[in-house]
């Protein structure tokens, strides 16, 4: 990460389709995860649940057969290996089971392979087409950093994207980089709404309020068969400490995006705003 005295960090996001075969999506992730690496890459983002489909429209009891401990989950043994082939640092977007529970939840990769830390989805949604609460228990791990060779990374899950607050205890744990894997498409309720613009500005808004960069990876695509059909519609991007989009997909487009930052002269950029120095956190009391 070093380079001239500064401490460069390349992060990426990946967006693509996914299907019902698990290992072919595994497959298909390493393949991006792998080219994404030799672009120099340091961090990458698969998008949320990338394991299937996303299996949430409906409530169906099958899918809680694809829920997975931690230390057995298809896609962190397959991934761990690369992580550490590659001495990359990987957010895993995982269905898992812990005992009777099952969690919305990320194993984050680290750069030996072996699992950093966990963190469980907080904001669990419950509407048409996504109906989360039917699969998935309230996160009861807080939300999390961790302290990887390419910084401090802060990771929340889809929802939990729409939430300042999220964003801003992260911070206050000392995150440098947020990152954002997501599964967002369609209002089954409203055909014409499309959230797309929203969704971006309310993760941009955290960008500029934090004067941090935000990294989300979204799935594309229409997935039928399976329940309610859905279509996702991408627009993955990386926004800097600005909230200026300096990477960006559309709906459709199918790759990697990769962007390189400064993790030192962010630091600076956020003392410089104040945004810190000035809360007023015992004003801040309301619940």
């Amino acid at each position: 990460m070093t380079k001239s005295n500064q401490r460069i960090t390349t992060v990426a996001a990946i967006q693509t389709s996914y299907g019902a075969d698990m290992q072919a999506n595994i497959d298909k992730t390493i393949a991006f995860i792998e080219g994404a690496a030799k672009q120099g890459a340091n961090i990458v983002l698969p998008s949320e649940l990338f394991q299937n489909i996303y299996f949430c429209t409906t409530q169906d009891e099958r899918w809680f057969d694809h829920a997975y401990a931690v230390d057995d989950h298809p896609c962190v043994t397959q991934l761990a290996p690369v992580a550490k082939a590659l001495n990359i640092v990987i957010p895993v977007s995982i269905f898992e089971r812990d005992g009777p529970h099952t969690y919305n939840s990320v194993a984050m990769l680290g750069t030996d392979g072996q699992v950093m830390g966990i963190y469980r989805k907080s904001h669990i949604p419950d509407g048409p087409g996504y109906q989360e609460k039917y699969y998935f228990r309230p996160g009861d791990t807080g939300f999390k950093v961790w302290n990887t060779p390419f910084g401090k990374v802060g990771v929340g899950i889809c929802w939990d994207q729409w939430f300042p607050e999220c964003a801003r205890e992260m911070m206050l744990q000392g995150a440098e980089l947020l990152f954002y894997p997501t599964a967002i498409g369609a209002e089954p309720y409203d055909e014409d709404l499309d959230t797309s613009r929203m969704w971006r500005r309310a993760m941009q808004g955290h960008a500029v309020s934090n004067a941090v960069p935000v990294i989300a990876a979204n799935r594309i695509g229409t997935e039928k068969g399976y329940g309610d059909e859905q279509s996702f519609y991408g627009h993955s991007f990386i926004a800097d400490q600005c909230g200026d989009l300096v990477q960006s997909f559309g709906a459709q487009e199918e790759g990697v995006l990769l962007q390189s930052f400064d993790l030192d002269a962010l630091q600076k950029n956020r003392s410089i705003w104040g945004f810190f120095r000035d809360r007023r956190p015992d004003l801040y009391t309301k619940k």
